[in-house]
């Protein structure tokens, strides 16, 4: 919160306008145009300035090293599609901590492959899994919990336990 920068030295006065003006959390401010900033009435340049370091010193604005970014890297893991072939031309399977696009034509399995792989996240690491949950995102209203359910008994695990674990 945008409390935390009392701390780092910024009054409660400044404060207050800001959270008065919507900005509320350290990050709120990070990504803020600095023109909107100078815009609140009683901040200058250089409170904003001031402001502004503060806010980025307290808050993870996901900046990385190079070093940090290798370390991360060598964190990921590959989560099996369920299908050696798929697998083997997606290098080993979908990517962790990765935002993966499936696309193409009507009904040639990409609803599919998304229950799949909502299943193969939650299996254990040595049957291509991640022991996970899921995050699963439907923009078209295709997402069929039945379907999930005879995955889930396909892959020897419970369809209660599996659907209580996608969101």
């Amino acid at each position: 919160l945008v409390e935390k920068l009392q701390d780092a030295g910024i009054n409660a006065a400044d404060l207050k306008k800001l959270k008065d003006a919507g900005f509320n959390t350290s990050q709120s401010i990070v990504f803020a145009m600095r023109k909107d900033l100078l815009s609140i009435k009683g901040l200058s340049d250089q409170k904003v300035d001031k402001i502004i370091e503060a806010a980025r010193k307290s808050t993870d604005a996901g900046f990385v090293t190079c070093s940090q970014l290798v370390v991360r890297q060598k964190n990921r893991f590959q989560i099996s599609t369920g299908a050696s072939k798929l697998d083997q031309m997606l290098g080993g399977g979908v990517e962790s901590c990765s935002i993966t696009e499936f696309f193409g034509e009507f009904r040639c399995g990409k609803t599919q492959l998304c229950h799949s792989l909502a299943v193969m996240a939650q299996l254990p690491p040595n049957m291509g899994g991640a022991n996970g949950k899921v995050v699963y995102i439907d923009t078209e209203g295709t997402f069929r919990p039945e379907r999930l359910r005879q995955i889930a008994e396909g892959k020897g695990v419970s369809a209660e336990a599996a659907m209580d674990n996608i969101v």
